[in-house]
């Protein structure tokens, strides 16, 4: 979804809801694909733009920032690190400010595009412990953020059990995303500790969720994901 035509329906969906922040990435976008809905996005809309990488190339000066994201629930080096040093000197030449991010993929039923592209294997759901200690090791190696992601069009989101108990154990800001289709769902991830919680697939299919979350938004915190 790159072109004018493709996003403006979108866009004027975000428009109404009016979140905090859109996050612009994906697994399998191309670098021309990126920096054009970047640009596009940034005309239609005056929404802080932060960027959601899946690779070292989708990186833009356009954006407001960047997840600076590292995949710490895999062992694929090129998620934790090669994509990193890769980047880094272009962030730093662009000056784009940087959110140290400890990426964890939780199990969400169906395997994600993040899973097959990383070679690497999901938590498992039911597994918090091996959550939380990896959450625990992305703090104590100064992460300064952590992103629990079920993956775009999860079955099912990550639990409240799981939530709940990588908040209790780190100080950190906690983003929940993947397979969130319900206001129930949402209240239940914030109401587990969620710092924030990203909305995509859900938001593109169905317009009228858009006024079901802008009548919780005045006390809860959303991000929509393009």
């Amino acid at each position: 979804m790159n072109s004018r035509n493709d996003l403006e329906p979108l866009l004027k969906k975000v428009k109404i809801l009016s979140p905090d922040f859109i996050f612009i990435g994906g697994s399998t976008v191309s670098s021309e694909d990126f920096e054009n809905c970047i640009r596009i996005v940034k005309e239609e809309v005056k929404i802080p733009v932060l960027l959601f990488p899946g690779s070292s190339n989708q990186v833009s000066g356009l954006a407001d920032g960047i997840l600076f994201l590292s995949l710490i629930s895999g062992r694929n080096p090129d998620y934790l690190i090669g994509h990193q040093v890769e980047s880094a000197p272009i962030i730093k030449r662009l000056n784009i400010e940087t959110i140290p991010t400890g990426y964890l993929l939780i199990d969400g039923g169906k395997t994600s595009s993040v899973a097959y592209v990383s070679q690497t294997t999901p938590i498992p759901e039911d597994q918090t412990s091996i959550a939380v200690n990896t959450a625990i090791a992305g703090e104590m190696l100064g992460l300064k953020a952590l992103f629990l992601d079920a993956g775009s069009g999860a079955k099912n989101p990550v639990s409240s059990k799981m939530i709940a108990a990588v908040k209790q154990q780190t100080s950190l800001p906690v983003i929940v995303g993947g397979g969130i289709k319900t206001i129930d769902q949402i209240n239940e991830a914030l109401g587990a500790g969620a710092d924030l919680v990203v909305i995509g697939n859900k938001v593109e299919e169905d317009e009228n969720f858009l006024f079901d979350i802008k009548s919780i938004m005045s006390t809860k915190n959303l991000i929509s994901k393009n």
